[in-house]
C-alpha cells in the first residue's frame, strides 16, 4: 500500500472503530468497491493498536482504578462498584471469545460480502433507532448488574457479522436494557480493551506464522493516525452523545446502506 492508503484506511480504522457505523464493514468496502489489494495481517494488527492504545490511554484512570479493585476483590473476596465494573466487563467479554473461536472462520468465509454489510447496516440501525428512542435510560453503568453485562457481551458477539459494529451492538443492548446513553457508550468502550486485546494477540500470533513481509514505516504511519483519529472520536463522541442522540448514526446508516444497496441493484 501507499501512504495515501495507508492514511485512508487508518483513518476509517480509528475513526469508525468506535462509533456506531461498524469499523469492519468500513476497511471492507475499499477493496470491495476501489478494487484495493487486501491490507494484510500486518496492517490488520498495526490499526488495531492504535485504536486499542487511544481507548486504554483515554480511559486510563478508570481502567487503573478497576484493575485495582479487582484484584483487591479477589484477595478479601469484598467488592466495590469498580471491582464488580470489572468482573462485569470480563463476563460480558466470554461470548465474543466463544463466538470468536467457533464461528470466526465460517463468519470469514460466507459473510465479508457488500450484500450482508448493507442487510446488516439497515437492520441494525434501525434497532439502535429503536433503542435510542423507546428505551427507559436511567442507569449508570455502575448499575448494569451480571445479567445485563452478559445480555450485552452477547451482543457484542453479534459483531463478528461485518456491518453489525461492535459498538452499535453493544450501544443498542444497552440502551434497551435501561443505560444512559454516556453510560453505555463507556460500558462499550470498556468492553472494547479485553476483546481488542485479545483479538491483537491472535492476530500477531497468525502473523507470525504466516511469513508476510512487514512494512514497519507504513504501519507506524497506521498506528500513529488510528491512534489519534480513535482517541478524538472517543472524546467528541462522549461530549455530544447526550445532546444529539443516535440519530445522527442511524440516518448515516440508513444512507450507506441504500447506497450499498444501489450498488449491488446496478
Amino acid at each position: 500500500m501507499d501512504s495515501f492508503q495507508v492514511i485512508i484506511l487508518a483513518l476509517i480504522q480509528g475513526l469508525t472503530e468506535f462509533l456506531p457505523i461498524s469499523s469492519s464493514a468500513h476497511l471492507i468496502l475499499p477493496a470491495q468497491l476501489l478494487d484495493w489489494q487486501d491490507q494484510g495481517l500486518s496492517f490488520d494488527v498495526a490499526v488495531n493498536t492504535g485504536s486499542l492504545l487511544a481507548v486504554v490511554i483515554y480511559f486510563r484512570r478508570e481502567l487503573a482504578t478497576m484493575f485495582f479493585a479487582w484484584t483487591g476483590s479477589i484477595a478479601t473476596r469484598q467488592h466495590t462498584d469498580d471491582s464488580k465494573l470489572a468482573w462485569w466487563i470480563i463476563l460480558a467479554t466470554i461470548p465474543a471469545v466463544v463466538f470468536g473461536f467457533t464461528a470466526k472462520g465460517f463468519i470469514e468465509t460466507h459473510f465479508r460480502s457488500i450484500e450482508v454489510i448493507a442487510a446488516t447496516t439497515i437492520i441494525f440501525g434501525l434497532l439502535l433507532w429503536v433503542a435510542d428512542n423507546m428505551a427507559n435510560r436511567q442507569l449508570t453503568e455502575y448499575q448494569a448488574g451480571w445479567k445485563k453485562a452478559l445480555v450485552i457481551g452477547f451482543a457484542q458477539a453479534l459483531a463478528l457479522i461485518p456491518g453489525t459494529s461492535r459498538s452499535g451492538a453493544t450501544i443498542t443492548a444497552a440502551l434497551m436494557l435501561g443505560l444512559g446513553r454516556e453510560a453505555a457508550a463507556r460500558f462499550s468502550f470498556l468492553m472494547s480493551v479485553p476483546v481488542s486485546l485479545g483479538a491483537a494477540i491472535l492476530v500477531t500470533k497468525d502473523l507470525m506464522s504466516s511469513g508476510e513481509a512487514i512494512d514497519y514505516q507504513a504501519l507506524s504511519l497506521g498506528i500513529l493516525v488510528s491512534f489519534v483519529a480513535a482517541y478524538a472520536c472517543i472524546h467528541y463522541f462522549l461530549k455530544v452523545i447526550s445532546k444529539m442522540g443516535m440519530t445522527p448514526f442511524v440516518i448515516y446508516r440508513l444512507l450507506l446502506g441504500g447506497a450499498l444497496c444501489a450498488v449491488i441493484w446496478l
